[in-house]
């Protein structure tokens, strides 16, 4: 099982989890106290503020804006449940479509920090929606038209007739939830997939926003799987080399602190890169490394791969010894040597497809090829400890190097 899907199966199972959890939650709380029922619609309060803190702390500008909406969603479901009164009801249904909106929008925008100025100016945008809204409640008189449009249905389809979303708002949700799943399912970004999970989650609160408990244990949730994304996206910060995806040398040196008795650890080093650096420019440096790094991350027997540093990247197989990995290692090899690298020209689409079929065409730029040298050793009684593995794997890899390169030493 490679570091990826663990990664990626990782920042998508917890907030399902917690997503379940919660709806396991809605039908145990009835058999709790009193004074424990109470506390339940102060727990997304709790969790708010945690969250806010967290956000701020951590400069995430996407987390704090999507807390913030969250926050004058739950009070405003609280002060005025909804019932057929134009108050209540309009907020309901700008609430239906803005925050569908409002998630994809956080989805797609780069993170910029909190009180910087495109963070001011998000937060205002918010804060705009808010004016705007208040506005239509104030004056009913000249804007009962725009509530009464929004709830128009769209269809007569007796499916729709079950869910107490207006089908406007409805529809909004389905197609910023197909967007923000295409967004997760490329970047696995793990706020990226809280927002989905905040925009899951708030779409059974608006449907279910008559029953007692929905609204406060679900806006809870989703203020968790913010809160939640905000430490594991630092975390793969901390732990995750930003070029490659691989993990880093601080995730190798916690890696080595729990290996077996047995294990092999191999040393890989891209040949002659300062003079392919040199030659090309660091743009072209940095794909070398990027395709390396994905062919690295796919390495078979087990392997555990890591950027080491620089052009150097690192492989640990747990419970192997040297016959077991070196065929492996020779078949990485030989991949990334035949791999046809096409530099990328300043007239190159950035679209990855429309880049593809400029490639293929005619004339449509120049490839070039990288080989590495691989340097291995395994644990043994002279040497157990991993600083003394990794030591004599670097020593192996100089050796590879001082005899041509693009071969294997042990």
């Amino acid at each position: 099982m490679s570091y990826a899907f663990v990664k990626r199966a990782t920042t998508i199972a917890l907030p399902a989890a917690l997503l379940v959890a919660t709806w396991a939650a809605l039908h145990k709380v009835q058999f709790l106290s009193a004074p424990e029922r109470e506390l339940a619609f102060y727990a997304p309060w709790l969790a708010l503020s945690g969250g806010l803190m967290l956000s701020l702390a951590f400069n995430r500008g996407r987390v704090f804006l999507a807390l913030v909406m969250v926050g004058f969603f739950y009070l405003f479901a609280r002060c005025y449940p909804l019932s057929d009164q134009y108050l209540p009801r309009t907020i309901y249904l700008f609430d239906s479509i803005l925050i569908p909106v409002n998630l994809l929008l956080l989805c797609f925008m780069r993170e910029r920090g909190v009180f910087t100025q495109p963070g001011r100016m998000r937060l205002g945008f918010l804060g705009l929606q808010a004016v705007v809204v208040f506005w239509v409640v104030r004056y009913p008189q000249d804007y009962s038209s725009i509530p009464e449009l929004i709830s128009l249905p769209l269809s007569n389809a007796r499916l729709l007739q079950g869910f107490a979303i207006p089908q406007l708002g409805l529809l909004l949700f389905l197609v910023c939830g197909g967007l923000i799943s295409i967004r997760v399912l490329k970047r696995r970004n793990p706020i990226d997939v809280a927002l989905l999970g905040t925009l899951v989650s708030l779409a059974i609160v608006l449907n279910r926003i008559g029953t007692d408990f929905v609204p406060p244990l679900f806006v809870a949730a989703a203020v968790l799987l913010l809160t939640i994304s905000v430490l594991q996206d630092s975390h793969s910060m901390a732990f995750t080399d930003d070029l490659t995806g691989l993990p880093s040398r601080r995730a190798l040196n916690e890696q080595v602190m729990g290996l077996p008795r047995r294990y092999v650890v191999a040393m890989l080093d891209v040949d002659h890169f300062k003079r392919f650096n040199d030659t090309y420019g660091h743009d072209v440096g940095d794909q070398v490394l990027k395709m390396v790094g994905s062919r690295i991350a796919a390495v078979k027997g087990g392997g555990k791969p890591f950027r080491y540093g620089g052009e150097e990247f690192t492989v640990i197989f747990p419970r192997k010894d040297l016959k077991e990995v070196t065929s492996h290692l020779e078949e990485l090899r030989q991949t990334i040597g035949s791999y046809q690298l096409w530099i990328r020209g300043s007239d190159r689409p950035k679209d990855a497809e429309a880049g593809k079929a400029k490639r293929g065409a005619a004339g449509g730029g120049k490839s070039v090829s990288v080989t590495i040298s691989i340097g291995v050793a395994a644990s043994s009684d002279n040497m157990r400890t991993p600083a003394e593995v990794i030591k004599a794997a670097d020593k192996a890899l100089y050796r590879a190097k001082q005899r041509g390169r693009n071969q294997i030493a042990t």
